[in-house]
């Protein structure tokens, strides 16, 4: 009895009907058996060749982030749009990814749905990578029979979302990195270059001017002490990111007060009404009925603050009150986002206003994180001139001193 083929690792590379190139990875017996399988699936397949064996069985095993997430819910809805069926979207997705912790976690979504489970169900056995919203708008599309739609909104919604923590996180790591430079640079400075001016100065048996010995005195303390501040410095890091994760209510006080920060406060508010309008938004485009959204919505807001003003207006909704007055009532949104919902509930468009407040408020976040740079560069320059500058102008004083006598 003949032994029967044994099946190998290919990828492929072909168009959709659209004439979008695609391509992933499928086993097989054959090079010409996937060619008919991708035919069958509306791809025309353009290459397909043996996966290297140095690659089979995934790539390099990474944590999933979101923008992971997010990628595949583009994917996924291009490949629905493509009509390729479910499964073999996920076969397709997950086969194609570098991350073999998400490959991983796409194929074992695929297999719950082979084995006849809803997508939503899937989903929710993995809430570490898709939380309530996530799953909330997926149930609605396949109790509505628009998960094609649906997977759509989320993508679109996921990559605004994900673009505007970049832009937060952008703006905020610059200074944070400049700082970090210019403290390794101080420490250099020192504990290497200053003791030999030390050396030198010692040699002129002369007084030094008083800046110099201050600097000669801090670098004979950063000499003797540098493990306790650098140890001091980690430890302090370390401790407030353990307490922030570890305590709710350390956590829910930086949140209060990060929206008092002049300037920055500012952007993480409008950061705020921009994820609540957007995800408000996506909620009713889905179909979720308003009560049952806000606590999606509250939980997407990514501040304590906006989070108990979003119950509060859920639990005020429903009670009869109309959502323009709940969010007028917890005193947190601007007066033009109240006055576009109300045109939305009068006009029956709630989610096409919500867009509107939410492609407004992204773009005020960008303007102001733009702005930010722009006066942060100036201010971090002058920063460096004053610390460095500082230092070499104490060191060479006694030079300066030298040649005035000379």
């Amino acid at each position: 009895m003949a032994e029967a083929a044994k099946s190998v690792m290919f990828v492929w590379e072909g168009t959709d009907k659209q004439g979008k190139r695609v391509k992933g990875e499928m086993s097989g017996q054959s090079d010409t058996l996937i060619k008919a399988v991708l035919r069958r699936q509306g791809i025309n397949p353009t290459k397909v060749k043996k996966k290297p064996k140095s690659l089979v069985g995934g790539g390099r095993r990474k944590k999933i982030t979101p923008k992971d997430i997010t990628v595949f819910s583009r994917q996924l809805a291009t490949m629905m749009s493509s009509g390729v069926p479910l499964v073999q979207a996920f076969e397709i997705v997950g086969r194609g990814h570098d991350n073999a912790s998400m490959q991983d976690l796409v194929l074992g979504i695929k297999a719950d749905v082979e084995a006849g489970g809803a997508l939503t169900d899937a989903l929710r056995k993995r809430p570490l990578q898709f939380n309530d919203l996530y799953c909330n708008l997926v149930e609605a599309g396949e109790h509505a029979g628009i998960l094609e739609g649906i997977l759509h909104k989320i993508a679109t919604y996921m990559e605004k979302t994900e673009a505007l923590k970049s832009k937060i996180k952008s703006a905020l790591f610059y200074p944070a990195a400049v700082i970090v430079v210019a403290f390794i640079i101080v420490t250099i400075l020192m504990i290497f270059v200053i003791p030999q001016f030390q050396e030198l100065f010692a040699s002129f048996g002369a007084d030094l001017p008083a800046l110099t010995m201050m600097i000669i005195n801090m670098s004979k303390w950063f000499q003797s002490y540098w493990w306790a501040l650098g140890g001091g410095i980690v430890g302090i890091v370390f401790g407030f990111l353990e307490l922030r994760k570890r305590s709710k209510a350390f956590g829910q006080f930086l949140d209060r007060m990060s929206l008092k920060i002049p300037i920055i406060g500012m952007i993480l508010n409008k950061a705020a009404i921009a994820r609540f309008a957007r995800t408000l938004e996506t909620m009713f485009a889905a179909g979720t009925p308003l009560v049952e959204a806000m606590t999606s919505v509250a939980g997407a807001c990514g501040n304590i603050v906006y989070y108990n003003a979003t119950i509060k207006i859920r639990d005020e909704i429903s009670t009869g009150t109309q959502l323009q007055a709940a969010m007028r009532n917890v005193g947190l949104f601007p007066n033009m986002v109240i006055q576009m919902v109300a045109i939305g509930e009068e006009s029956g468009a709630i989610d096409t206003m919500l867009g509107k407040v939410a492609d407004w408020y992204e773009q005020e976040v960008d303007d102001a994180v733009e702005a930010l740079t722009s006066l942060l560069e100036p201010m971090i320059m002058a920063f460096l001139g004053v610390v460095i500058g500082g230092l070499v102008i104490g060191m060479y004083l006694p030079i300066f001193k030298m040649g005035a006598v000379v």
